[in-house]
């Protein structure tokens, strides 16, 4: 069984703050991170490979110090890295960047199944996996929670707007992942061993005949045109402390009636 699971490196959105002047993301001496779900997708893909003797690959685009994750994920126990890193991928939306990411899947070759996070935390769209599915040419299953092998096919529990699924599937599949069965796991130090010597072998849109018209801004539909955050609305209030709770509803009932929201 061969596992690709597709990362992104992120700034911790915990730390981004925005430019009010420009109104675009203040990144200086915000630390890069991998994205939260990419991380429970790798997980998931561990559990199988744990189960199953899996190969796990795993693949990010981006700038050349984006291997600091593939070499983390392989400390955490993957197999191999490959990054995907070219100045004619910058600026590439969400379906720039899944045509090339299945370009370099397809490049890679010999795959059962090709993992991803749901979303990525910087962008949220959610977007990524599917396209790359469409682009692939396999099914696809999003949201899920737990993903197994049995009987020839892989079998996911996936979470829905007002339910729990549990479908089977035949490989080559893509899944979409938003939290695993368990907690990421750490880094061993045989994993870190194994990671500091490790080559990560980079991929160019040359390497995968990618038409560059399809990637990078000339390839992106999508254009952003400001990012700005949202005023707060400033809104009274007032807390009845009145212990009695028969006083506290008179309380609100004459301050809705005085505030003119109902009526007697």
């Amino acid at each position: 069984m061969n596992i690709i699971v597709c990362l992104k490196q992120v700034p911790d959105t915990e730390a981004v703050k925005l430019n009010p002047e420009t109104n675009t993301l203040v990144r200086d001496g915000v630390e890069n991170i991998m994205n939260p779900f990419d991380r429970q997708a790798l997980e998931t893909a561990l559990m199988l490979k744990d189960k199953e003797g899996a190969k796990v690959t795993v693949l990010t685009m981006g700038l050349p110090q984006a291997t600091d994750i593939l070499k983390e994920a392989i400390a955490m126990g993957a197999d191999e890295g490959i990054l995907l890193s070219d100045r004619a991928l910058a600026g590439s939306d969400t379906l720039a960047t899944s045509i090339a990411l299945a370009a370099a899947v397809k490049h890679i070759g010999d795959y059962d199944l090709v993992m991803c996070g749901k979303q990525a935390v910087d962008g949220d769209t959610a977007q990524v996996g599917p396209e790359m599915a469409e682009h692939l040419g396999i099914p696809q299953i999003t949201g899920a929670l737990k993903v197994d092998f049995a009987d020839g096919r892989f079998v996911v529990v996936r979470e829905n707007e007002s339910s729990v699924q549990t479908l089977a599937c035949a490989a080559p599949l893509l899944v979409t992942v938003t939290r695993a069965e368990k907690e990421p796991r750490f880094a061993s130090i045989k994993g870190k061993m194994k990671a500091r010597k490790a080559v990560i072998p980079t991929l160019t849109v040359a390497d995968l005949a990618i038409d560059t018209k399809l990637v990078g801004l000339s390839g992106s539909p999508t254009k952003v045109k400001k990012v700005f955050t949202p005023e707060v609305a400033v809104v009274e209030s007032e807390i009845i402390n009145e212990e009695d709770t028969d006083k506290a509803v008179d309380m609100l009932f004459n301050k809705l009636v005085e505030a003119k929201i109902i009526t007697r």
